[in-house]
């Protein structure tokens, strides 16, 4: 499900983005504080990061841990490639989903971003 997300993210496929959040989405951010709106999270995907910024897997850095029945939590790391500021230097930074499988389909109730 990561390269599923991270496809729509890179190539700014909100209808996709949408159907993965869940409606009760937390998105910790350590920069940026907790948003608890998915439409102000989708807008935010929408105005700053869609053609501006795109997300490279850090190879072999996945780890999926099972709950039960009821999900998984994904931990990685992650680099941003800015295509805006290109001299932004660009470092591995740690994430944490939380991914809940309901109705036959995956969706992100909980991200931890840290920079």
């Amino acid at each position: 499900m990561d390269s599923v997300y991270f496809n729509a993210y890179n190539t700014c496929d909100m209808a996709t983005q949408a159907a993965i959040y869940s409606d009760s989405i937390e998105f910790y951010h350590d920069k940026g504080g907790l948003m608890t709106s998915k439409k102000d999270l989708l807008k935010a995907l929408k105005d700053n990061i869609c053609g501006k910024v795109t997300r490279v897997l850090v190879p072999g850095s996945i780890e999926v841990y099972p709950i039960g029945t009821w999900g998984a939590v994904e931990i990685g790391l992650h680099r941003f490639i800015n295509h805006v500021e290109s001299e932004t230097p660009s470092k591995p930074d740690k994430f944490i989903v939380i991914w809940r499988f309901r109705d036959n389909k995956w969706q992100i109730t909980r991200v931890v971003s840290l920079h």
